[in-house]
């Protein structure tokens, strides 16, 4: 079997989750192409597990001061320029597509007639999952953006629905804490982390960024650009993770029984509605105010119980490589019998499986 996977690069999730797929899909004997879009190929990093690769522009969406910006969006892409890659994009040597919100990719599919098989976090929102400010133009999006024949979505919950869990890669090490935080803001501006963390000097923080430090960095901050073997050692440690509320970094935080504290991205439904998925499960607390006191009392909150999820890559792999593709709901319910939930997520939704 050949396959090409489609992989959005804005934002690193949809990486993470082909990091998880690579070996599995090797393991399985399937030939893998590799398409990438939504970022310039020099802003990619650690992309060793996916070989010779191809990127193109695609579309992706732009940011400003922690908030989407729709004008920003509007300008940094190029529907002409889309349109030419979708139609330029041969896939007459491949079985599937296999596609992780990636829009050539999955519109050369739909022309072509491929059979494209979606796997993302986006595509729990054609579930009936908890949701958070979600307007006509986020289903648009959601339903257009990278269509597909077959849609598999991540939560961290089944909700009743026919959903997979995270795609997490084994942690190299057991989860310890040595008391410093992990500030990963990817959104928001330098000198606005700076300030929202100049209310606690006692406490050792490492941030991650794609920009530099800004100027007269107090000295409990210390600030790294993305590094993945570091960033996942800070992981590892650290006492708590302060985040936007995207999927996979939170994920991995679960799975390590880290406490999060989330500052959701604004004018993104998805993040909104993540936080609130979060807040549901007693999983996270999101930010309100951003000050001394918000912080410290969830530095002083309890851990929570760390969450078990099993090895997706591997599963969804095999799945692939038997060709029976219509049989989702035999594959969710595998998925979520091998996890280990917390006793207290055992609520309403917990009658599925």
């Amino acid at each position: 079997m050949r396959i090409l996977y489609g992989i959005q690069g804005t934002g690193n999730g949809h990486l993470t989750r082909g990091r998880v797929m690579a070996p599995a899909l090797a393991a399985e004997g399937i030939e893998v192409d590799y398409l990438f879009s939504g970022r310039p190929r020099e802003q990619f990093f650690d992309m060793a597990p996916f070989g010779e690769f191809d990127c193109r522009a695609g579309l992706t969406f732009a940011t400003k001061g922690g908030e989407v910006s729709m004008w920003g969006t509007y300008r940094q892409n190029s529907l002409r320029q889309f349109w030419r890659d979708v139609r330029g994009l041969d896939l007459s040597r491949y079985d599937l597509v296999l596609n992780d919100f990636e829009p050539i990719s999955a519109w050369a599919a739909r022309q072509q007639g491929k059979e494209c098989i979606s796997v993302s976090h986006q595509n729990a929102f054609q579930h009936k999952v908890p949701v958070a400010g979600q307007r006509w133009i986020d289903r648009m999006i959601m339903e257009k953006f990278a269509p597909a024949t077959i849609h598999l979505g991540c939560h961290w919950h089944h909700f009743g629905c026919d959903l997979l869990p995270p795609f997490i890669e084994p942690p190299e090490s057991e989860a310890r804490d040595v008391g410093h935080l992990l500030i990963y803001l990817p959104f928001e501006e330098p000198q606005a982390i700076a300030a929202l963390l100049a209310s606690v000097p006692e406490i050792q923080c490492h941030v991650y960024h794609g920009k530099p430090a800004p100027v007269n960095l107090p000295d409990h901050l210390h600030w790294h650009g993305f590094e993945r073997a570091g960033f996942h050692q800070h992981l590892i440690g650290c006492a708590g993770v302060v985040c936007s509320a995207g999927f996979e970094l939170v994920s991995e935080a679960l799975v390590l029984g880290k406490k999060l504290l989330l500052k959701p991205l604004k004018g993104q439904f998805e993040q909104k509605s993540n936080a609130l998925a979060l807040e549901l499960l007693g999983a996270a607390r999101t930010m309100e105010r951003g000050d001394r006191e918000e912080i410290r009392a969830w530095i002083a909150s309890s851990a929570p119980e760390a969450i078990h999820y099993p090895q997706m890559g591997q599963m969804l792999a095999r799945w692939l490589a038997k060709g029976e593709w219509h049989k989702v709901s035999e594959l969710c319910q595998q998925a979520w019998s091998e996890a280990r939930l917390p006793e207290s997520w055992n609520h309403k939704w917990a009658y599925a499986y």
